[in-house]
């Protein structure tokens, strides 16, 4: 190959390059930009930040704790629904927290997601002023951990126990109780977990109770969203927590009320989905509202 055709091939290879990287690199992301400051645009393109006294508090888009500096949940402000993301609605570590409905046994570092709902649902229950029992949820103790238990035994060719010798409630440890949410299962005594003891060989069998099928504490209350970013919370839980926030605030539950209707949104396209609450919308307005 000659010597000019090189150069010629390289210079062709170069004015290409150069063109591109106008066109994708300056010109679409000029134009992409001046795209979403037309209004009606503007605000999402921005973060749809919400802002208070003139002061950006947050995004609607994105969920966020209203806890103290020791993470207490403030009494006079909505609370959001739970979080895997990092410390809690991190958009450098969205996630869900891959837990599944066979996860019913803590590890010691790591609760099950049973373990999680029930002890989402008594704390609900308690912040919110509840009776004791208003946070029972099926397959929970009292205690607001996963109500399983490991039967050891023979099995018959199922590979289920037919005469159970031992029965352990392996959620509960012997350092926290000695007395487990149950006293006998088909007449053994059940025994708190020893540490570091292995029951992987028992027969797991999750105990219902006497809880209700639908529990007052709602779903979105105990399970964190696929994202972890989540900024609304259901009518339902929003309803949850309006007595605490009226008393915390020193207004009428009607005027709370007033509030969470005029940030609730209904289903898309009137069909799809659930209605929500904004929790931030919420509770931007109850501090203008004042109390």
């Amino acid at each position: 190959m000659k010597y000019a055709n090189v150069i010629r091939q390289h210079w062709a290879a170069l004015r290409a390059l150069l063109l591109l990287t106008v066109i994708t690199g300056l010109a679409y992301p000029l134009l992409v930009w001046a795209v979403a400051q037309l209004p009606g645009l503007k605000e999402k393109a921005d973060g749809s930040i919400v802002s208070a006294n003139s002061a950006p508090v947050g995004s609607s888009l994105i969920g966020q704790l209203f806890t103290d500096a020791d993470g207490n949940p403030l009494p006079q402000y909505f609370q959001s629904r739970p979080s895997a993301a990092g410390d809690g609605y991190d958009p450098m570590a969205t996630s869900a927290s891959n837990l599944g409905p066979e996860s019913i046994v803590d590890a010691p570092d790591k609760p099950s997601l049973l373990t999680l709902v029930c002890s989402r649902s008594a704390a609900a229950a308690e912040l919110n002023g509840m009776d004791k029992g208003a946070g029972t949820r099926p397959y929970c103790t009292g205690g607001g951990v996963g109500a399983v238990l490991a039967v050891l035994g023979p099995r018959d060719n199922r590979g289920l126990v037919i005469a159970p010798t031992k029965v352990v409630s392996v959620n509960e440890p012997c350092a926290t109780t000695s007395t487990p949410f149950l006293d006998t299962y088909q007449g053994v005594r059940v025994e708190c977990a020893e540490p570091d003891a292995d029951y992987s060989t028992g027969q797991l069998v999750p105990v219902r109770g006497s809880a209700p099928a639908e529990p007052a504490v709602p779903a979105d209350a105990v399970t964190a969203s696929g994202s972890g970013l989540d900024p609304d919370i259901s009518p339902a839980y929003a309803d949850l927590q309006v007595d605490r926030v009226a008393k915390a605030r020193g207004v009428s539950p009607e005027q709370v009320r007033e509030v969470v209707a005029a940030n609730t949104s209904g289903r898309a396209l009137g069909f799809m989905g659930e209605p929500t609450v904004n929790v931030l919308a919420v509770n931007v307005a109850l501090d203008r509202l004042g109390g």
